[in-house]
């Protein structure tokens, strides 16, 4: 399956354009944003402002504009209970420095997208205003529905009336039309612009800007995709354990064993007051929340990069992390009998084994013993 976004792609080219002496390369994500607009003047100038606004923010000199040097503050400052609210001057920087236009500061904002919504969709069972959070995500949004120009992502699917690619079919080829629309699988649909956010399209919203996380995903550093993983865990609300060996022990085992463990889990929270309501309530202190397809598919993406991806397998953090997730997201989505989710992160898992399995079936065996 290869994707592709007539929109997506000319809106690209033409940012390219327009900030091509600006654009760091996506091998080189740790590059200072300060040394890669030395040759635009007003890029420059806007990064050295930014930079002063974030240096009075926290309160303390920067030593470094290095973006690894800038994660340690800014996330510690995004933890504290009071974040995210409308008047939170952290999160009107990231949404100033994020409206600037400059490639480089939408890179260093766009490493902590998945701390603020991890942290937004774990906090939102509390019930308070997270204004300054939903006002970072809305940009996020707004920037793709800028760029997507009106139009869906799709994907193109092979022909599957033929055996394989290098067969043709006997049959006559069908009219243009149709044969159009049978190949062609809408990824993600025609984006709407929206100024608010509302619970019946936060998923979408959320959903949108992980997918710019996806599309960025290489210039990422380790700590973003380790704590997007981390807050994966958490929104499952179950604990993965038992899936660690399914392979071997066979599902129908684990089923098994996984309704014993839920049973025994809600006998013990239903001995406590208020039965129900304090399954739930408890359920959201844990930060557990609601996993449509919407949310879901682009979680599924940022994982198999985690696992896959250039470089993911040699990174031990990020590939153990993104294998706990998987797991997490296994079980509940066993325990919400989703099809679509159990599909998508069996194959996860499945896939991260033979990663994880240094077998090599082509490799001949080193002995001194000849078989005849």
């Amino acid at each position: 399956m290869t994707s592709s976004s007539s929109s997506s792609s000319s809106s690209s080219s033409s940012e390219e354009e327009e900030t091509s002496p600006t654009t760091a390369p996506a091998t080189a994500p740790t590059t200072a944003p300060a040394n890669t607009a030395t040759t635009n003047p007003a890029h420059q100038d806007k990064i050295k402002s930014a930079m002063q606004s974030l240096s009075s923010i926290l309160s303390s000199p920067l030593s470094s504009h290095d973006p690894s040097a800038l994660y340690p503050p800014i996330s510690a400052l995004l933890r504290r209970p009071n974040s995210g609210t409308g008047d939170n001057n952290l999160c009107r920087w990231l949404y100033d420095t994020f409206q600037s236009s400059v490639p480089d500061l939408q890179l260093l904002v766009l490493r902590f997208l998945p701390l603020i919504t991890g942290l937004y969709l774990s906090r939102i069972h509390n019930r308070k205003p997270q204004a300054g959070f939903e006002a970072v995500l809305l940009a996020f949004y707004a920037h793709e529905t800028t760029s997507r120009a009106g139009q869906p992502v799709t994907a193109t699917l092979p022909d599957l009336s033929h055996p394989s690619l290098y067969h043709e079919s006997k049959t006559p080829p069908p009219s243009k039309n149709s044969a159009t629309d049978l190949n062609i699988a809408v990824v993600s649909p025609t984006l709407e612009p929206h100024g608010t956010v509302r619970s019946t399209r936060r998923a979408r919203i959320v959903g949108v800007a992980l997918e710019l996380f996806y599309s960025k995903i290489s210039s990422m550093p380790t700590e973003s995709k380790v704590d997007f993983c981390e807050f994966c865990k958490i929104w499952a609300g179950q604990d993965g354990s038992m899936y660690k060996h399914f392979e071997e022990e066979g599902i129908t085992e684990i089923k098994i064993d996984v309704k014993k463990k839920e049973k025994e889990k809600e006998k013990g929270k239903g001995k406590g007051k208020g039965g129900g309501k304090a399954v739930e309530e408890t359920a959201a202190a844990e930060g557990r929340i609601p996993m449509p397809w919407e949310l879901m598919q682009p979680v599924v993406r940022i994982l198999a990069h985690c696992l896959m991806g250039p470089g993911s397998n040699k990174n031990e953090a990020v590939f153990a992390a993104a294998n706990e997730a998987c797991r997490c997201l296994f079980a509940r989505s066993m325990h919400d009998v989703n099809p679509m989710a159990i599909l998508a992160m069996r194959s996860l898992l499945r896939l991260s084994k033979t990663l994880d399995d240094d077998f090599d079936p082509t490799e001949l065996p080193v002995t001194d013993i000849i078989t005849l």
